[in-house]
């Protein structure tokens, strides 16, 4: 799939990492470090702009080791990225360990992924259809 982008930054377009990848780094598009302190939060530009075709959104994600090593994380997981967005890409950062953490400038600090979507159409109706599981959630299937 062709998508439209513009690249205000001085870093490669994201690309994937291997041939099965799902999501694309995206880098920290600062001149200078970023300190997040922790329980601190930041939105981190990358210089990104994409145009996606109707029917498909953009979700942004945390880098595994980014949250793994030094707990920082994206704040809004999944941020979704619509459309009909043409605003640039702008990750929220949060610092969720105890320790200070830099970001550096091109830094990878989330990863994309762009998937397909449906609107739907709501069909009221006075009752659901019963199922095996009925109303049981919040671990409920795990007994």
């Amino acid at each position: 799939m062709k998508v439209k982008i513009v690249n205000r930054s001085p870093y490669p377009a994201p690309q994937y990492a291997t041939e099965m990848s799902a999501g694309m780094d995206l880098k920290a598009d600062i001149r200078e470090p970023i300190v997040l302190k922790p329980l601190e939060r930041s939105m981190i530009p990358t210089g990104l702009f994409i145009a996606l075709p109707k029917g498909f959104e953009a979700q942004v994600r945390p880098r595994s080791g980014l949250a793994a090593k030094h707990g920082i994380t994206v704040l809004n997981t999944p941020g979704t990225i619509d459309a009909d967005y043409r605003g640039e890409i702008k990750v929220i950062l949060v610092n969720l360990s105890g320790e200070p953490f830099t970001v550096n400038p091109g830094e990878r600090i989330a990863q994309m992924v762009v998937a397909r979507h449906e609107q739907v159409q709501w069909v009221e109706v006075a009752e659901l259809d019963d199922t095996e599981r009925g109303d049981g959630g919040f671990g409920s299937t795990g007994k």
